[in-house]
């Protein structure tokens, strides 16, 4: 899958959840139980324990039917590694440009993290697929309409302050997809082993974005 490709993956299906597990064994089961509920994309962090490891094995398993990417990268050679073990796109809290430019080596999308915007349009300029505006929490859904109306050919993603049932709402507001931490993956559900639940959060957070995109069609 090209970069392209897999940029549109990512856009088509608008939620990547963002996994940082302290027991990386359960992983494969999480990522089952989400895709279950409608959620095809994971950004397995690097902060997980033996990152590269799990990203290996997730992408041998999963890898056929879930988008698996890496996330909280933080400089070029870490991107390398985890590309090379299966990661098809590399997500950074941060803007480094030779992430980027490592990434785009391996034809995979890079997705650095920017906050203002001047670091959002440097990042576009530096060949992000799409900037990762982290964390999103602190400026909310009017600060991505205010950066939209000026540059509208940004593509942002939000992490921080999404949950299951206003993820819509940042589509709306111009995100082209959305990272989803702990709202989806609820730390006490996983460590009770309540997958099930994990599901049903997930069937929650795409009918939120179902909802906002049908509404945006008509809009």
């Amino acid at each position: 899958m090209s970069r392209e490709e897999t940029t549109k993956r990512v856009i088509d299906s608008a939620a990547v959840a963002v996994i940082r597990l302290t027991d990386p064994g359960k992983l494969i089961r999480v990522a089952d139980a989400i895709y279950k509920g409608g959620v095809s994309g994971i950004e397995i962090t690097m902060t997980v324990p033996n990152a590269i490891r799990v990203i290996s094995e997730a992408s041998r398993e999963i890898g056929g039917y879930m988008n698996v990417g890496v996330g909280s990268v933080l400089d070029a050679d870490t991107a390398a590694k985890a590309i090379e073990a299966g990661a098809r796109y590399v997500v950074s809290p941060i803007f480094r440009r030779e992430i980027i430019e490592v990434a785009h080596r391996y034809d995979v999308p890079a997705m650095p993290g920017a906050f203002t915007p001047t670091e959002i349009q440097t990042a576009h300029e530096s060949g992000a697929d799409i900037v990762k505006v982290f964390p999103a929490d602190v400026v909310g859904m009017a600060f991505f309409r205010g950066i939209l109306a000026p540059m509208p050919h940004l593509r942002l993603m939000p992490t921080g302050g999404v949950t299951l049932t206003n993820a819509g709402e940042w589509l709306k507001a111009g995100a082209c997809a959305v990272g989803v931490g702990t709202a989806l993956l609820d730390r006490k559900l996983i460590a009770a082993d309540k997958y099930a639940a994990l599901t049903e959060n997930a069937k929650i957070l795409m009918e939120s974005i179902f909802r906002a995109r049908a509404e945006m069609k008509t809009a």
